[in-house]
């Protein structure tokens, strides 16, 4: 119960709701009770009218709204009696029905509006959790969190809360009353209901720790399905649909077998409920049959009994149920919990924002980073200067680190050692929306939403812009004239990740998605990969004028010769190893050179540079 009890905000913010709701519960248990009392009371009646002796019943035994309907009842003849208890009887399940519906408009409403706090609780949560936690978790299990969790959370404030109200109300009612009439006979009757305590006190301990399982293969199994979903392309490419379908049997076996495990154990609550409740009739009948013989006005007592047993049967058997929901719930709020306290590791944005823009300087000093999740050393002691304006090509090749130094400007990480400066601020000082919306980033790794394309290239601002503002972001990333050649143009949805594009067109939505923000610093990380030489450089050539007065850091394998660089970074193992402009790298003779010429090469004689490095 100590997980759920971060829950207590969420009944509090809706209280008024929730205890409503309690009123009620216990306003319509209080006329449920009520049935058994007034069939109790005619049927004494009859006896008392066909023995033609005086009831010997007391006042005490009734509350007082009993005795005042006794005391108006009284005045009528038998037969009038019977009519009005029966009538009222109705009216009372008529008021009780009443409070039920408002019951659950109150309750049940009051868990759905939780629901949706907390989804958003936690979606919010999410995005505010830097790089490194998407490293390590899973988007099943992310998904799995926010959606199966806490639909069971849900059911704990929603349903749980409600029915452990309600049974705990009718059972102090229907016990209450019992007690009033005969002390004795109650104790017998309820005798079977510790030994259910107890059972299932015992079985709550074990659907517990079952809960925590099925949870946890669930996550797999979301995971498994998530990850087939997203490479069914990589998949029938390679032929293994056999092979993902037998991994995803194992993990569905899994959870079938923790899911059987945890239903066989919950499979036990109804058998000893039904059980204990038959007892407990059966010691009625039999009791009241003695009790019937030596005073037959009893018999009414009795059928009085047989109700309230009839009426806690399904409040006793709801025990099992409710204390499942709750072990569920208590479960599914854990590995919530676990989620909602991971603080990022990046220093939160300050509520004051700052006054003065942020320039385009950039200053590297003694910056040192190592991936917490794998130990790799991605940066070692990396001194760099860009200042305002310039244009910084940086080359390197696979795993040196460059891809690191455009996740560290927009602050995905903090830095194990030293420090980066913008615009002579420390990048830790600066907020993060406000650093980020400076930074106009193409990443490596091309994402597009399930939207139109207009919608995708103009993602990235705060204010929808105009048709002419996405066309001509498009046309500097030379993919105008291919949107606008598609049956919907610009209004062309373009399926999950943008599945229905190319990689190079992919490519340029993502650069037209940077370009539109027009202002800041403009970060390319390797996003010309999948398109060909001749796009490549009138991308770059639309470029050149784009850029003017703009710090722009160009994040490659390759060498752009169409661009005149201010300088050109070389980096390997997280080093700088050359530095300079293109003429005094050349000079150098060093890695700079070297794939200059093979490039050179290449792009004169591309047949010959494939038969030089075929195999």
């Amino acid at each position: 119960m100590r997980n759920l009890s971060v829950l207590n905000a969420y009944f509090w913010k809706y209280r008024y709701r929730f205890f409503s709701g309690i009123l009620f519960v216990i306003a319509s248990n209080y006329f449920a009770v009520l049935a058994p009392e007034i069939t109790g009371f005619i049927v004494g009646k009859m006896q008392q009218f066909l023995s033609g002796k005086p009831s010997s019943a007391s006042s005490e035994v009734y509350g007082k709204t009993m005795n005042g309907f006794i005391h108006w009842v009284n005045h009528f003849d038998f037969s009038n009696i019977v009519i009005i208890s029966s009538v009222t009887i109705l009216v009372v399940a008529l008021i009780r029905g009443l409070f039920l519906y408002f019951m659950r408009q109150t309750i049940i409403v009051m868990s759905r509006h939780i629901e949706y706090d907390q989804k958003n609780e936690i979606y919010k949560k999410y995005q505010s959790l830097d790089a490194s936690f998407y490293k390590i978790n899973r988007t099943g299990d992310l998904m799995n969190r926010i959606t199966e969790d806490v639909s069971r959370v849900r059911m704990y404030v929603g349903p749980a809360i409600m029915y452990f109200i309600n049974l705990t109300t009718l059972i102090t009612f229907c016990v209450v009353n019992m007690l009033r009439k005969d002390v004795h006979l109650t104790l017998l009757v309820l005798s079977p209901l510790p030994l259910l305590a107890i059972t299932i006190y015992f079985v709550n301990s074990i659907i517990h720790k079952k809960s925590e399982k099925v949870q946890a293969s669930l996550s797999d199994l979301t995971t498994n399905a998530q990850e087939s979903y997203a490479g069914i392309r990589v998949i029938k490419s390679f032929v293994q649909e056999k092979a993902m379908f037998h991994f995803f049997k194992e993990n569905s076996e899994t959870y079938r077998k923790n899911a059987i495990s945890l239903a066989r154990v919950e499979a036990i609550y109804f058998p000893s409920i039904s059980l204990m409740i038959g007892l407990s009739t059966l010691i009625t009948v039999l009791a009241g049959c003695f009790m019937a013989i030596r005073d037959p006005q009893h018999v009414g007592l009795i059928v009085e009994f047989v109700i309230y047993i009839n009426m806690l049967t399904f409040p006793v058997s709801a025990i099992g149920w409710t204390a499942s929901m709750i072990q569920r719930a208590a479960a599914s709020q854990k590995r919530i919990n676990e989620f909602l306290s991971i603080q990022p590791d990046m220093a939160v944005d300050r509520s004051e924002k700052m006054e003065e823009k942020i320039g385009g300087d950039i200053l590297f000093k003694d910056v040192s980073f190592t991936y917490a999740h794998t130990g790799i050393q991605a940066l070692k002691h990396f001194n760099l200067h860009i200042a305002e304006g310039e244009k910084v090509l940086i080359l390197g090749k696979t795993g040196s680190g460059k891809t690191t130094i455009a996740q560290l400007l927009l602050h995905f990480f903090n830095v194990s050692g030293g420090d980066i400066f913008i615009g002579g601020k420390n990048i830790r000082d600066i907020p993060l929306q406000m650093l980020r919306d400076h930074i106009n980033y193409v990443p490596q790794d091309v994402f597009l939403f399930s939207d139109t394309i207009e919608n995708n290239i103009a993602f990235g601002l705060s204010e929808k812009p105009t048709l002419e503002q996405v066309e001509n972001a498009a046309r500097l990333a030379c993919i105008d004239a291919e949107i606008k050649a598609l049956p919907n143009g610009y209004q062309t949805l373009v399926g999950e990740r943008g599945v229905t594009l190319s990689g190079g067109q992919k490519q340029r939505v993502s650069i037209a998605r940077a370009l539109i923000k027009g202002h800041g610093i403009l970060l390319f990380d390797d996003c010309l990969s999948a398109v060909d030489p001749k796009t490549e450089n009138t991308i770059i050539r639309n470029l050149y004028e784009f850029i003017e007065g703009k710090t722009a850091l160009l994040i490659t394998h390759r060498i752009f010769t169409v661009l005149n660089f201010s300088k050109i970074i070389v980096i390997e193992n997280g080093t700088i190893t050359e530095q300079g402009t293109h003429d005094e790298l050349l000079k150098q003779n060093g890695y700079y050179a070297e794939l200059y010429h093979q490039q050179l090469a290449g792009e004169q004689n591309p047949h010959q540079i494939f038969e030089e490095t075929k195999f």
